[in-house]
């Protein structure tokens, strides 16, 4: 299997995205500028419906002969906390990848499509991943969206799950 194909495609490219600015930012709500009564209970829902939660799913890489079942990918997604920078949120991933399994902070962007939100990642140079672009729409449990690494890219599609119980368990 390919690289791109080791690392679950774009999963990582929304995991890693901002990693060089992950822990610049603190989080502190109290510093946040004034943001709508509406607006702030949209931030709570995500912040909720996204903390302690799986990506599961499959992707595609486009220009490749898709024979059998499409890839899968998981990946976790421990906590995610509105920073009071902008449109930055404060993702912490368990990434597991290569022989390694480590819990990394990162900033991503979100935006948001009215009520939806949009995770937003363009030319992230990841160190010694390399170079990540991806747009991940968020709806009703779901995700899917487009991801890039350098010149190859494909969509990725799947379901947000609780953390299953046995998973939490090994991660204290």
């Amino acid at each position: 299997m390919s690289r791109i194909g080791n690392l679950s495609a774009c999963c990582w490219a929304i995991v890693f995205s901002l990693f060089m600015v992950s822990e610049s930012v603190a989080q502190d709500k109290s510093a946040a500028p004034n943001v709508s009564p509406e607006k702030q209970k949209l931030y709570d829902l995500f912040e909720k419906k996204l903390s302690n939660v799986q990506f599961k799913g499959n992707f595609t890489v486009l220009g490749r002969e898709q024979k059998g079942d499409l890839p899968k990918e998981t990946y976790t997604i421990k906590s995610v906390k509105k920073l009071s920078e902008g449109e930055y949120w404060l993702f912490t991933a368990r990434v597991q990848y290569g022989g390694k399994d480590i819990t990394v902070p990162m900033s991503l962007q979100v935006q948001w499509a009215d009520t939806t939100p949009v995770i937003t990642l363009t030319n992230a140079n990841i160190p010694g991943l390399g170079t990540f672009s991806s747009r991940v729409v968020i709806y009703k449990n779901k995700y899917a969206g487009t991801w890039s690494h350098g010149e190859v890219g494909g969509h990725l599609f799947g379901t947000i799950e609780p953390v299953p119980a046995e998973s939490e368990e090994k991660d204290e």
